[in-house]
């Protein structure tokens, strides 16, 4: 039986996407050329393996989205306050399970010599932000997802000025990169945080549109 405290269409859309998550990543593992060749190389691909690495592209996106949408989700049954603080545990959580957990399970290597930065961490810093943004007036919050996403490619003009010489902060928000710390310690990042927390912000923007006084039903996420 359907809980009636749901929203079905989120629902499905989230259930869509992790079954494209998980074939593409189950293609990593055993398609022969998965590490080898790039499925989006029109020289050596086909339409069907290109397909199933092209539409993987919207996944982290209507993820990271709706993670906002569902942030807004639950300001109907919790004070600002309380979810304010959700957010941000939950943030800085994710970025310590990137750090100690997948670490580990993608390097196999005990001395944490390398540290991995995904979409888990661009999704915990993006949360971390979010619960610090949510005390803004709303009209804020949008214009600052706005400018974010549709802004953050600005600053390729920037690092083009600076002629390669660029800070560690800015691999951190905007390009993927390795860069060592110390000689025996690297991070790797492979999802810088800014366009991500831009998305995050505007899910939870969307998320107005699922207010009770606008017909919707009261939903529990």
């Amino acid at each position: 039986m359907a809980n009636p405290n749901r929203i079905n269409s989120i629902d499905f859309l989230r259930g869509v996407v992790m079954i494209i998550m998980a074939l593409d990543h189950t293609r990593d593992f055993f398609h022969v050329t998965a590490f080898t060749d790039d499925p989006l190389n029109l020289e050596t691909t086909t339409p069907l393996l290109f397909f199933t690495r092209w539409i993987t592209h919207f996944c982290a996106p209507v993820f990271v989205f709706l993670s906002g949408t569902s942030a807004y989700l639950q300001g109907f049954r919790k004070t600002k306050k309380e979810l304010s603080h959700f957010l941000i545990t939950r943030g800085l959580w994710l970025i310590l399970a990137e750090f100690i957990i997948v670490t580990l399970a993608i390097t196999y290597n005990i001395n944490y010599s390398v540290l991995i930065f995904q979409v888990i961490g661009a999704i915990g810093i993006s949360m971390f932000i979010l619960g610090i943004l949510i005390w803004l007036p709303y009209v804020w919050i949008l214009i600052i997802g706005i400018a974010i996403l549709f802004g953050h490619n600005l600053w390729d003009y920037w690092e083009v000025s600076r002629q390669g010489t660029l800070p560690w902060w800015y691999y951190v928000l905007h390009k993927p990169t390795i860069f060592p710390i110390t000689n025996n310690f690297a991070i790797q990042i492979f999802y810088p945080f800014l366009p991500w927390t831009g998305i995050m912000i505007l899910g939870y923007c969307f998320g107005k549109l699922y207010r009770p006084e606008l017909k919707h039903r009261d939903t529990k996420i």
